[in-house]
This record gives structure tokens, sequence and C-alpha cells, in this order.
């Protein structure tokens, strides 16, 4: 049996706490190394008491790259071609690695995602990028079941994917300049990419379908009145008056089929203002005959919690993910990581490794996505259907920063 691989992952925040979670079910990680602003100790106590690893707190990347196999870049956005730089450094110096691994999103833009690869491949180390909601068992299982369905129809014509919550967690996240805009950037980075995999047919590679048209509409409501920017000032220091981003967004893309010349639809919806149970995933699509759909708050185990016994719930959030309220009729997921899709990304991740394989998806995937989020923002802020056949649009996309992600998010959204 071959030496389990030593990772070492990068961000000491929100992301990394929920992948060891989904760790405690993947054999042949060892999570040796740690890096983080600040240091993350409560992190590392969790990986010993997970018995997932040693969990070393270094003081940098380029400390901590001699010691693991696999780098896994879970830091903010705006830090993360900065940290490609400082790997590709350290492994020019002689350093060996086996895999980098980036999270959701690659970059805030085209130019940033670009950079990246490039310096990857400076120094030939295979690159995945992490995107958990096509690794779901839900979306894996939906396909497998309709696979001989779509290959009698057609594959589906037209699908529909949201999620919603009421607000990340960390202050940086609300800041387009650091995030790269709002929730559009955010989590509509996730249903962009499971939308173009649910109209995929069966046994094409993930980029089989030509992407041809993107329109999206932009908008601030919840965060935007007077109570809740103030709340955003009191909680984490972001002044919505001075640099607002959208918490709502939703919209179209057009597929193509190379082979048939048949268009599909996925639309998507993302929203920052879901005060409802908490994180919802919900997927359908509507093919030749038939139709699916997954909600993730579809649970087989409900609680219910009065007010008498609310002094007992001590975590609202050992439920689901950013629950919105700790009594009355709450839906239980056991396994968020596993449903979620952050288990078998790692599975895919590892297996490729020891295989000498791609995996699943890698950073030109994830440039894709890239360039569909660009080209939502460039859809709203024109208020008209971005043409990605066009070569001028496509050229200016290259270059493109959304006004919101430079901080001139008013611009846009007080229209």
């Amino acid at each position: 049996m071959m030496n389990a691989l030593r990772y070492g992952i990068v961000g000491g925040g929100f992301i990394s706490a929920f992948q060891l979670r989904g760790l405690r079910e993947v054999r042949g990680i060892d999570v040796a190394g740690l890096v983080s602003r600040r240091p993350p100790e409560e992190l590392a106590a969790e990986v010993r008491r997970l018995g997932l690893g040693e969990g070393r707190v270094f003081s940098s990347v380029r400390e901590m790259i001699p010691h693991v196999d696999v780098v896994v870049i879970n830091s903010p956005n705006y830090t993360r071609l900065a940290t490609v730089e400082e790997i590709v450094d350290t492994v020019k110096a002689g350093a060996e690695l086996k895999g980098i691994i980036c999270e959701k999103p690659l970059a805030r833009n085209l130019p940033e995602a670009r950079r990246m690869i490039e310096l990857v491949r400076e120094i030939n180390v295979p690159d995945i990028y992490f995107e958990n909601q096509v690794h779901m068992k839900t979306v894996q299982s939906h396909r497998a079941q309709l696979a001989p369905v779509m290959r009698a129809m057609g594959p589906p014509m037209l699908v529909r994917s949201n999620e919603e919550h009421a607000g990340p967690h960390r202050s940086w996240f609300w800041d387009p300049t650091q995030q790269g805009g709002g929730v559009m950037s955010d989590m509509g980075c996730h249903c962009l990419a499971v939308g173009w995999y649910l109209l995929t047919p069966p046994g094409k590679p993930m980029r089989f379908l030509e992407p041809v048209s993107v329109m999206a509409d932009l908008s601030l409501l919840k965060w935007g009145r007077p109570e809740w920017k103030q709340k955003l000032r009191d909680d984490f220091g972001v002044d919505y008056d001075q640099t607002p981003a959208e918490d709502f967004a939703t919209g179209m893309v057009g597929y193509r089929n190379p082979e048939t010349g048949q268009i599909s639809k996925a639309q998507f919806t993302v929203s920052w203002m879901f005060d409802k149970q908490g994180l919802r995933l919900l997927f359908d699509g509507l093919g030749p005959g038939y139709a699916f759909e997954m909600n993730s708050l579809r649970s087989p185990l409900e609680v219910f919690i009065g007010d008498q016994a609310i002094a007992g719930m001590a975590d609202t959030e050992a439920a689901v993910e950013k629950l919105q309220a700790s009594r009355g009729l709450v839906p239980v997921q056991p396994n968020e990581p596993d449903l979620y899709g952050y288990t078998d990304e790692h599975v895919d991740a590892v297996n490729a490794l020891r295989d000498g394989r791609p995996a699943m998806l890698d950073w030109q995937y994830g440039l894709e996505i890239v360039r569909l989020t660009m080209a939502a923002y460039l859809s709203a802020e024109r208020r008209q259907t971005v043409d990605l056949t066009d070569p001028a649009t496509c050229a200016e996309l290259e270059n493109y920063v959304p006004l919101i992600q430079q901080g001139r998010g008013g611009e846009v959204l007080g229209r």
C-alpha cells in the first residue's frame, strides 16, 4: 500500500474546517501542515482530534512545502495569486510537490486565473480544481440513473440550479474588492459549474458543451437596507454605502452541442438573503420525457425544538450549515460534507494523483468558470446578453474587471 499523501492546507477559515470533516471518510491523506494569516491553532487541534495527521502549523507556505506532497489552497480569493507565486518559487528552488489543489473560485478575474495557470505550468505539477457540487452523490447518482434515458431521448434541455443562504461568515467575503464581487462571485461559480455539468451528455468531457451566451441580473436587496448595512458595519467592518456588492443574482447561460448544434439552457439563482432554515442547494432539470430534482433541505431526519428547550441548543450549525433558526422544526443533515461533495472531490484528487491521471476538474476548467462569471457581471453592467461567440467580446473579457470588484458597485447596483 502506498504511503499517505501529505496535505498542506493554506487557509485556516470556514472552508478548511468544513473540508476536515469530509476528510474523515477519505483514505490515504495525512494533513501534515497548515498555514494561515493567523496561526490556525484551532484547526490544527481539530486535525489531531479527528486523527487526520500531525497538523503542524508553519509560518509560511515556503516553510511548509518541504514537509508536504500536495498543497491545498483554501485561502481568501485576493491571496490566491500570491500563494501560487510562493509555491512556484519554492519548487523552482528545489522543493518537490505531487500536486496543487485550488478551492473555487480559481481567481477573481481572468488575468489572475491565466497568470496562475502560467505559473503552475512552469513547474509541471498537476493542478486540481475543487468544485464540490459536481461531485455530489445526488448529482452523480441521478446522472448514472438517467444515463440510458439520456442516450435514448437526448440530454436535458433545461436545468436550474440555486444556492442560497443568509450570508458569509467572514468579513473578506463581504468586501467585493477582496472577494471579487458579491454573491455571484462567491456562489454563482457553483451554479455555473453544476448547470454546465448537468446539461452535458453522458460520457462527454466536462467542457464538451460550448457556452454561447450569458444573461444576468444582479441586485442589492436585503443587505442594501439601512438596518442591514449597519449590521454589516457592526459585525464585519464593511461599508456597503461605500463599496456595495450584490446579494442576489440570477441569469441564464446558453450552451451549444458541437455535434448536433442543439442549444440548451442553464438557469441560476444565488442569494445571501435566504432567511429560512439555512443553506439550500436546489437543482432540477427537464429532458425529453424525463425530469429530476434535488433539494438539500429535504432530510430523512427532522427535530423539533420548543421554546422551553432552546437553552440546550448550543451549536446552531450542528444541524445544517448557516442554520437561521434554532427552534421549531429543524432539518438535520447528518453528514453535510459528504452530501455537498467535499468527501468525493478529495477521493477523486487522491486517486488521480496516485494513478497519474488527470482529476475530474483542472485549473483550465476553473478558468472557464471564471470566464462565465465575468460574462455574468458584464451582462449585468450592460443590461444585455453577452455573446460568447463574438471574438471582440471574448477579447474584452480577458482583461475585464467588474465595476463591483473595483469597489464601484454603486454605479451598477444603484440603478
